[in-house]
């Protein structure tokens, strides 16, 4: 969705609605005292205005100003990235259901630019693209004013971009997006975002030895894909980070069937893979000095007469020997070649993952914080340090060998569970590590928070783009 966005001084605003963030302290900028200055008091004196998280107020201007309403926004104790995100991510929503085409967002440091467009952006997607067209609204314009230049807009409008991509493909029902539409879509936005794209099919994959992927994706009449993108700037430094997504177009469980209820939203199971491509795209426009790579495993995990049995075993691409007990840990699979190839195949330095993994992870951190699992602190400090800086929370749980144990067959190398419901997470993520030859590396669990089950005020339900600016930010500082 397009919206033209500009900065402008205040004293020139014309628009439907001018939005002000406000902190509970309740200071109001000059330039809104001067226009509802009697309203505002009797707010304060009232309690009607607290300047809470999330709260709206709506005051209406008189016929000879420019402005036809005023949205009071309360933001809580302090007005940082995090705060001004969701303010204005809020602001569009409400402006965009009373019907409003030009919405202006008063800003007082130039440092909240960029995460207030990315906030209007997030609050401007609609999932309703299967909708009919005259059932959606939407907003023309977004004008910044206060007391900045407007230095920063285009990287927000590159990365607040990159989050509804993400977003579009995760809410996509998977009849439209298998391996093969998926692969097709990264390819093209790849392209677009300036990037070289290498797609590998079953029989590439069959090539390398990926035995894990194509088990997955054996039982599906949609064969597997693997996607793999590349950013390399011409002052790039030594490092080489890769993203690495899982890519499961829909998960039934395989012959391990999951629940009828368990499988509705199943269509996000491939969040992983859509957030490292929203991040990589991103990356490929802002143009930071590090080296990116990003490889995306896809495939659909279905039940048919092909498909892999509990208590088969298969051969990884890195040799290791996998028996799977139960194919619906699925994800683990395809991430084990994926690991193994972004380490041997596209060179990577640094590895970072991000997978729907586990339902363990909801019971452990619920839909707050993205799991953190790494073998390498500082980078996992470079991963925590970003998502702070704009209020994306990442918790590190730990990654002791202990927990490998679990994880070790009888008849193979490794097996794909654990055998029980112990640590659930981290007994994947010890897996995974399994694949990463020594590379340092860092896994995002975002089963818990790539989904949102309830709509917020700057959000609808559903995909909720988790880490894609967490992750561009760190290739932005890796650099800086």
């Amino acid at each position: 969705m397009n919206i033209n966005i500009k900065t402008e001084a205040i004293a020139e605003l014309q628009a439907d609605v001018l939005a002000w963030p406000i902190t509970s302290e309740l200071q109001f900028a000059d330039e809104l005292k001067r226009v509802q200055g009697d309203q505002l008091s009797e707010l304060v004196q009232t309690g009607e205005a607290k300047g809470k998280v999330a709260e709206l107020t709506i005051l209406h201007s008189p016929p000879t100003e420019s402005i036809r309403r005023h949205y009071l926004v309360g933001v809580g104790d302090v007005l940082d990235a995090n705060s001004i995100f969701k303010a204005a991510g809020q602001a569009v929503c409400a402006a965009v259901k009373r019907g409003a085409k030009r919405l202006a967002i008063h800003l007082s440091d130039e440092s909240l630019v960029r995460p207030a467009i990315e906030g209007a952006l997030y609050g401007s997607y609609q999932n309703a693209a299967y909708k009919k067209s005259d059932d959606v609204r939407a907003l023309d314009e977004l004008i910044l004013c206060g007391s900045i230049t407007g230095a920063s807009e285009q990287s927000g409008e590159i990365t607040g971009q990159a989050v509804n991509l993400t977003r579009e493909l995760v809410n996509m029902p998977a009849n439209d997006l298998g391996p093969q539409e998926f692969a097709e879509r990264a390819e093209a936005e790849g392209k677009a975002a300036g990037l070289e794209v290498e797609v590998l099919d079953e029989d590439a994959l069959q090539k390398l030895g990926a035995g894990a992927h194509l088990a997955v994706g054996q039982g599906s009449a949609r064969p597997p894909r693997l996607v793999c993108l590349s950013y390399a700037p011409d002052n790039a430094g030594d490092d080489h980070l890769c993203l690495v997504g899982k890519g499961i177009t829909f998960d039934t469980g395989g012959l391990s069937l999951k629940p009828a209820k368990s499988m509705e939203t199943m269509k996000y199971d491939m969040a992983g893979a859509a957030t490292m491509l929203g991040a990589i795209t991103a990356i490929g426009r802002l143009r930071p000095a590090l080296r990116v790579s990003c490889v995306l495993a896809m495939a659909e995990n279905m039940p048919g007469s092909r498909a892999t049995r509990p208590g088969d075993i298969v051969r990884a691409m890195n040799g290791q020997t996998i028996e799977v007990l139960n194919t619906d840990a699925e994800g683990r699979l395809v991430l084990a070649d994926a690991l193994t190839y972004a380490a041997r195949h596209v060179d990577a330095t640094h590895l970072i993952d991000a997978a729907t993994l586990t339902g363990a992870v909801s019971v452990a951190l619920g839909n707050i914080h993205v799991a953190l699992l790494s073998n390498n602190e500082s980078l996992a400090d470079r991963v925590r340090s970003s998502g702070l800086a704009i209020g994306e929370r990442f918790w590190p749980l730990p990654m002791d060998e202990d927990y490998l144990a679990p994880m070790r067959g009888e008849q193979s190398d490794l097996r794909n569970i654990s055998g029980n419901r112990n640590a659930g997470t981290i007994t994947a993520a010890k897996f995974l590590e399994q694949f990463t030859d020594d590379t340092p590396w860092a896994h995002l669990d975002i089963a818990g928070t790539g989904w949102l089950e309830k709509p917020l005020p700057h959000a609808p339900r559903g995909a909720s783009g988790m880490a894609v600016r967490s992750l561009v930010r760190v290739a932005e500082e890796w650099s800086s």
